[in-house]
């Protein structure tokens, strides 16, 4: 595997991104949507831009297994190299041409994410990292901010739209929240949320529930920035099917678990 992994050429991928992304402006097939589940949609953009990444990284990479946001990812062996994709962070976004969304893309070697790119369209900024390189936004070194405050923090929250049946809890933690930082925000995107943590714009962000693709890249971004990204309970985040996140500089994700997810 480790053949493999010194195979990968970053540029190339990033190549397969920007092209992928022009999909995006399609507002035709923006507006070709299914509903999913509860305030859950896929479009035609989303499909579109699955099978143009996932047939161009297979012809690179043909020995590396793909799970993406669109498919039935059942045979995928964890243990191995896995591509992780969310072709479209933030359909709702899409479909209302609110331009918050975001193509995030992780490798993963074991479970563990070695490269994660993350590409706004809009802004056109495309962050990446890769295990022990550090991250970036169009060529620059990103870091965490070293804010030590919530008093001086701007917090991004994600409200795990899909399970509504969290809204009091949730809601409950953002007011406690709101009640201590400078104010809140919530893009829409996990993905941006996670780039933008890294890249200090945002002291912390937290949601409740995400999935693989939601994180996998942002989680490696943050680290490699010089940040934390823990679950609910305060542990380091493992990259898994499902999980609640916290991220941010140590201080701020640290007193995001204990003094407001738990307080």
């Amino acid at each position: 595997m480790e053949s493999v992994l010194e195979q990968i050429q970053l540029e190339s991928i990033k190549e397969i991104i920007l092209e992928a992304s022009c999909l995006f402006a399609d507002r035709q097939a923006a507006g070709h949507r299914k509903t999913k589940g509860v305030a859950d949609y896929v479009t035609e953009v989303d499909f579109s831009v699955q099978k143009f990444i996932r047939e161009n990284l297979a012809k690179l990479y043909p020995a590396i297994q793909f799970m993406g946001e669109e498919k039935d990812n059942a045979e995928i062996d964890m243990d191995g190299l896995v591509w992780v994709l969310d072709p479209v962070d933030g359909t709702t976004n899409l479909i209302h041409d609110y331009r918050a969304s975001a193509i995030s893309l992780a490798l993963l070697n074991k479970k563990e994410p070695v490269l994660g790119i993350i590409y706004h369209p809009y802004l056109q900024e495309m962050y990446w990292a890769q295990k022990g390189k550090g991250s970036f936004c169009n060529g620059e070194p990103i870091h965490v901010s070293s804010t030590q405050t919530m008093q001086e923090s701007l917090i991004a929250v994600g409200t795990s739209p899909y399970y509504k049946h969290l809204a009091q809890q949730n809601f409950s933690i953002f007011q406690r929240v709101f009640e201590k930082c400078q104010d809140i925000r919530r893009s829409g995107s996990a993905a941006i949320d996670l780039a933008y943590v890294a890249a200090g714009r945002v002291e912390g962000f937290f949601e409740k529930d995400l999935k693989l693709w939601d994180f996998a890249a942002g989680m490696l971004l943050v680290r490699e920035a010089g940040g934390r990204v823990l679950d609910y309970e305060g542990e380091e985040l493992r990259a898994e099917q499902m999980r609640s996140v916290v991220a941010g500089n140590a201080e701020i994700a640290q007193l995001l678990v204990s003094e407001y997810i738990h307080g």
